[in-house]
């Protein structure tokens, strides 16, 4: 009636008690090595388990595998980040080449580098922006911020540009962090292209400036 004959029929189901039987031990293989070892991934557990499949004759390939411990609940769930990432590079926005290649500063108000870090609050986090000087390694501004947004780092730099000196040729860098990408951050240094004649050359891809 279906097309089928007794021979393939039989043939079918004999095949799927097999492969039912071989998902049975892969589990329970999986169940034994999880008792020492609770946070093995998927992958690492194929590369564990090679030995034991070869010996039964187990053939599985990686997407089966994933989809076996998939359905029995068995795959290991990814652990939240314990600290923010604080740069996120890979937006749209424009980027610049890097100018600071072999440059080592040999006096201070050279070279300023900008970078976020978190601090640990007893609820969530704060994000400090910093200004750095390279060579004297002098902290020439900050600002603390409650979020990620661009408005801590531009405050940062503003305060920055308000306080202190900027003499001819002084490189701005920082990561390509998206912050410093965006429209308000370049602006500010565009702002500012006509200080005593100087220029603002801007560099992203480590983002860079040179006064």
């Amino acid at each position: 009636m279906f097309g089928y004959s007794r021979q393939a029929y039989y043939q079918q189901i004999r095949i799927q008690e097999q492969q039912a039987l071989q998902e049975d031990l892969l589990v329970q293989e999986v169940l034994r090595i999880r008792q020492t070892q609770k946070r093995l991934g998927a992958r690492k557990l194929l590369v564990v388990m090679s030995d034991f499949m070869a010996e039964h004759g187990i053939g599985i390939g990686r997407d089966a595998f994933f989809e076996l411990l998939c359905e029995q609940g068995l795959l290991v769930r990814r652990r939240k980040r314990s600290r923010p990432q604080t740069t996120f590079s890979s937006h749209w926005l424009r980027k610049y080449s890097n100018l600071i290649i072999g440059l080592v500063p040999t006096a201070a108000n050279q070279l300023w580098v900008s970078d976020i870090t978190y601090i640990h609050l007893q609820e969530g986090f704060a994000y400090q922006s910093l200004i750095t000087d390279a060579y004297s390694h002098k902290i020439v501004v900050f600002y603390l911020c409650q979020d990620l947004s661009a408005w801590g780092c531009i405050q940062a730099l503003e305060m920055a540009l308000e306080g202190n000196l900027v003499h001819k040729g002084l490189i701005h860098h920082s990561d390509r962090g998206l912050q410093y990408c965006s429209s308000g951050y370049v602006k500010l240094l565009q702002d500012h292209t006509g200080i005593a004649m100087f220029y603002w050359r801007l560099f992203l891809g480590s983002h860079c400036l040179v006064v």
